[in-house]
């Protein structure tokens, strides 16, 4: 099972949790209707969209409302903490929360609990919260944009708004030597996907490959485009594929569908995922060595 679990900017949504489909332009799960819209939505998306094409079940989500408050992240934790050991999933994505160090370290406690802990996911708030609480090693995964990787680089800092002016200023040129700090300082998951101009992809502090192209600077106006790559990458890595490809294969992903799309500020993410069938088909097996998913999930 995929587990995919995040706050929607939606004041006094109640906790849904069940398997998500698409019904409309919106997701719903749990008899509970939403839109694809940057964040949490546009992640859930992707991953649905990825799920699909390769035909494996689709995520199982855990989302609540949470306009800044903390009450949804406080609901989102309470049921991961009680029930990861019976749900039993494969992989645990966590995405927008309010960063609270105490509720993610609860929950990394459950986890290890399980009889066979999932692989851990995250983007976000809940990446924030496992760097501050120094937990990062015990994701497989972080997918940070470039001020991101300077905010996981810089040991002093607790949030990404308190990184030290010299990283701030040279994030983007420098996102290699960033990469090498977070590792260094033990601030990074064992893969790190960084988004950006340039997609970085590495592993335990090497960069294992880069993706530039397409070059569709328009992605950069349009808000949910990174969330779309940690979706894609849960799916992905859920269907059996390395962490590393699946990075690769979902920067690619999202950079082509651009492009196919032919985006303008106006253009919406949820625009940009539904040309992601359309961009598998045609490239999946170039990019992969996987043109069906491995036998998982049904």
């Amino acid at each position: 099972m995929l587990l995919i679990a995040g706050t929607i900017p939606q004041e006094g949504m109640p906790l849904v949790a069940g398997r998500v489909r698409l019904e409309g332009s919106n997701l719903k799960a749990d008899g509970y209707s939403f839109p694809r819209i940057p964040g949490t939505g546009a992640m859930i998306s992707a991953a649905l969209s990825a799920t699909d094409y390769l035909g494996v079940e689709p995520p199982f989500i855990v989302v609540a409302g949470d306009i800044g408050k903390g009450d949804g992240t406080r609901l989102i934790y309470r049921y991961l903490s009680e029930n990861v050991s019976s749900i039993k999933p494969d992989i645990v994505t966590l995405h927008y929360c309010q960063p609270f160090m105490n509720l993610l370290a609860q929950f990394l406690k459950s986890v290890e609990k399980s009889e066979k802990p999932p692989q851990l996911i995250a983007d976000a708030g809940a990446m924030y919260a496992a760097k501050a609480a120094g937990l990062a090693g015990k994701f497989s995964v972080f997918t940070p944009d470039p001020s991101e990787i300077a905010f996981l680089a810089d040991p002093k800092a607790t949030h990404p708004a308190y990184i030290s002016q010299h990283l701030f200023r040279s994030e983007v040129e420098d996102v290699p030597n960033l990469i090498e700090s977070a590792y260094k300082y033990n601030s990074a998951a064992s893969v790190l996907v960084v988004k950006g101009a340039t997609d970085y992809i590495a592993r335990d502090g090497n960069i294992m490959a880069t993706v530039n192209y397409p070059d569709v600077p328009t992605l950069e106006a349009i808000g949910g485009t990174g969330d779309t790559i940690t979706g894609l990458v849960s799916a992905f890595v859920y269907a059996g594929v390395d962490p590393v490809e699946a990075g690769i294969i979902a920067a690619k992903s999202n950079r082509t569908a651009g492009k196919e799309v032919k985006p303008t500020p106006a253009t919406k993410v949820s625009d940009i995922i539904d040309a992601f069938p359309s961009v598998f088909k045609k490239h999946l097996c170039e990019w992969s060595n996987i043109c069906t998913a491995p036998s998982r999930g049904g």
